[in-house]
């Protein structure tokens, strides 16, 4: 507490000292006639001098595609592989640029700037994304301007902007409700109003279906308060309150060979696994516009995450190539998946709290000469994890109640960390160019606790783990704009991901913590590219990208295991452009063509690795050398337009030991079978997807009505073998009505 209240006096001392900097007569306005401050997203003005890749994804390509979920928002991005084990994009999968997209760990989630994980540095891991429902735009950035973001920057950053609180004195707001196959029903309503004082917004949201296997039923609930109020011309306080709740039949078990021959869908103790979650949050902005050139941007936030699973299923493809069940009682039930109500299983409960504070200075100056743009920040960051685990041998132990009652955890692991973050960059202008240097410094420690590992209390000294670090990492990156609506652009930055502490465990045995020893992931990444609108009606973009990691993290030999793979390199193409003929021809009927390629020619290990069945040329996990998304559209004046598309993803493989020729080891996990009849060893095999959305809304009117498909041909396809082999969705059909006022 005296740490925390030391930062927020130092940060509270911080605004008035900014405040001499203003001119007196810049004092508070004590008219109404007062401008509002505009709080964009993680992108800056002038997007020409981005100094690297990026992409939007505007509200108009939300209204144009009607996404089910994020991944389908994302499909149309390049770089961008989103594995859809999951119907409904709870848990979602997003991986850039041949990094393993699982739980988006290595991409940096952010909602308004403020990270989305469990835990940022001890668990990033993506069981929450914000619904569509609430988004403006989402941005998607790869390249150097990263570094004013963290902990991850090796691969990319996902900020999703939602909509600002109304200015214009109106009240405004948004009904809607769709209706699809698969049980699928959403309701959301939205209304806010303000002026040049401020306002507030009210956003609820309820969705519920099946998912893609048996039982795999789902409801979630979100409730939001978004609210601004302009105290001057030049002090701006905006504040954001959510509660999210998810209740979902979904099992992370995946199915043996044998079982997915037999059917695919099936979740064999999909109706007693489950998976709950419970999020609060709190964001605080306070915006000083110092004068014209100088702004000074404080951001808090506060989030509180409980999320607990049960699971049944440990022992895939032991019972002749089928699972079997684990925890029942004496045993005597273990190979009848049919008396799975009568066994026990499994709770993970895991909380998750963390914090911070950031205070950041954009300037507008003229040194050297030059006009420039600096931006200067640190962000003070602490999080608390709790991580139990409850094995009970019997069937009431499907309540989470009774197994915290019944048995002390088998497993009790408390993780702390507390990170400082410093960066600063400054943008250049020089004629036709910008030159952006930057450098961020991650300053992390990190306190691991194992109070109870395999049902013993640990209490040798190795059952506690201190652990502190700290990494600079630069970037510089450059644009050209000689050509009109055009920019060239070139950079290169370091890219870090610390060590996850949450993977970083053994706990197999009494007085036996260890923790393991993977190192932090760190790499070099390049980016060459152009984008351009230099002709009427087209956008295009093309960006050569080339990474090479130091020590990249894969899953290890045993489930569950994550092992440092040492050096690999990712070297790849992407392409993405959009035409409007409407816009070419000058015509009020639109047939547009838009899509998106990725070619990830080099994804590979460079040195062998024997201890982690690693060999120099060995592919990455997760890693198709194709993706792409094509769409062909037709856009109406009386308010009326139609979209068609496809999606692709090329083979992938899923476990660094598979390869082709390659004799696959007899035992895995333990358990004396390969990992082929398992489900988790093989290739997963290419894919094409087609999908379609239609809107009308009448000239005038505040009413839309619209109708989207996913997958249309209700292709059977397989989609991860994390766990054991999962399906893709199956044919996703939904129809909705919304109202804007």
């Amino acid at each position: 507490m005296k740490k925390k209240s030391l930062l927020m006096a130092t940060v509270l001392a911080f605004n008035p000292a900014m405040e001499v900097l203003a001119e007196e007569k810049e004092r508070q306005d004590e008219t109404l006639n007062i401008s509002p401050v505009v709080v964009k997203g993680i992108l800056p003005d002038r997007l020409e001098s981005v100094p690297g890749s990026y992409f939007l994804v505007d509200e108009k390509a939300l209204q144009e595609r009607q996404p089910f979920s994020v991944q389908e928002a994302l499909n149309n991005v390049p770089g961008i592989n989103v594995v859809g084990e999951n119907a409904f994009g709870l848990g979602v999968n997003i991986g850039v640029r041949g990094l393993d997209p699982r739980r988006t760990s290595r991409t940096l989630l952010m909602e308004d700037g403020m990270p989305l994980f469990l835990a940022p540095y001890a668990d990033p891991a993506a069981h929450y994304t914000t619904p569509l429902e609430r988004v403006q735009r989402i941005e998607v950035v790869k390249g150097s301007g990263q570094i004013l973001y963290g902990p991850q920057t090796v691969g990319g950053m996902i900020n999703f902007v939602t909509r600002p609180v109304p200015s214009d004195g109106q009240v405004h707001g948004t009904a809607s409700a769709m209706m699809g196959n698969n049980d699928f029903t959403s309701l959301y309503g939205s209304i806010g109003a303000g002026d040049e004082r401020g306002g507030l917004m009210i956003d609820a949201l309820h969705k519920k279906g099946d998912g893609i296997r048996d039982h795999h039923d789902f409801e979630i609930q979100e409730y939001t308060a978004k609210g601004q109020l302009n105290l001057s011309d030049r002090h701006t306080l905006i504040a954001k309150a959510g509660y999210f709740r998810e209740d979902s039949h979904v099992t992370e078990t995946g199915l043996s060979a044998a079982e997915y021959a037999q059917n695919k869908y099936q979740a064999p103790t999909g109706h007693n696994d489950k998976f709950e979650q419970e999020r609060k949050t709190l964001q605080l902005q306070h915006v000083f516009s110092i004068n014209d050139a100088v702004k000074l941007t404080t951001q808090a936030y506060y989030v509180d995450t409980n999320r607990a699973s049960f699971r049944q299923i440990n022992n895939p493809g032991e019972n002749n190539g089928f699972s079997r069940l684990s925890n029942c009682p004496n045993n005597g039930l273990r190979n009848n998946l049919g008396n799975a109500d009568q066994c026990g299983g499994r709770w993970r409960p895991r909380d998750f709290q963390y914090w911070g504070i950031e205070p950041r200075l954009d300037v507008k100056h003229s040194l050297f000469g030059m006009d420039s743009n600096a931006v200067i920040g640190f962000r003070y960051h602490e999080e608390d994890s709790d991580r139990k685990q409850y094995r009970v041998n019997d069937p009431a132990g499907q309540s989470l109640s009774f197994a915290k009652s019944a048995v002390l955890p088998h497993e009790d692991i408390r993780i702390n960390v507390e990170a400082r973050s410093y960066y600063a960059q400054n943008t250049f202008f020089v004629g036709d160019w910008t030159f952006t240097p930057g450098v961020r410094v991650e300053d992390i420690r990190v306190k691991t606790d194992v109070l109870r590992a395999d049902g013993a209390v640990q209490n040798n000294p190795q059952a506690t783990l201190n652990n502190h670090q700290t990494k600079v990492l630069p970037g510089f990156g450059v644009t050209w704009g000689g050509i009109d609506n055009t920019s060239v652009f070139a950079g290169v930055h370091k890219g870090f991901a610390p060590p996850r502490p949450d993977r970083d465990l053994d706990a197999d045995g009494p007085n036996s913590a260890v923790i393991s020893k993977t190192k932090p992931e760190e790499s070099t990444n390049w980016e060459l590219g152009v984008r351009s609108t230099y002709f009427k009606g087209v956008r295009f973009e093309a960006t050569l990208f080339h990474t090479v990691f130091d020590e990249i993290v894969v899953a290890g030999p045993t489930s569950g295991s994550f092992v440092n793979g040492g050096e690999s390199q990712q070297t790849g193409l992407e392409l993405a452009g959009r035409i409007d003929f409407g816009t070419l021809f000058a015509t009020s009927h639109n047939i547009y063509i838009a899509g998106s390629y990725t070619n990830l020619f080099t994804a590979k290990f460079k040195k062998t690795n024997a201890s982690a069945d690693i060999f120099k040329g060995d592919r990455l996990p997760y890693a198709p050398k194709h993706l792409a998304s094509l769409n062909l559209g037709y856009q109406h004046p009386v308010g009326f337009d139609a979209r068609i598309g496809v999606d692709y993803v090329s083979e992938q493989q899923e476990d660094v030991s598979y390869r082709e020729g390659r004799p696959e080891a007899l035992d895995y996990d333990g358990t004396g079978l390969s990992g082929r009849v398992i489900g988790v060893t093989g290739k997963i095999p290419s894919y094409a997807l087609i999908n379609a959305t239609v809107n009308y809304r009448p000239v005038g009117s505040h009413i839309t009505y619209f109708a989207s498909a996913y997958n249309l041909g209700d292709r059977e396809y397989l989609a991860s073998r994390v766990d054991g082999m999962v399906a893709g969705r199956q044919r996703q059909v939904f129809a909705g009505i919304r109202y804007d006022f």
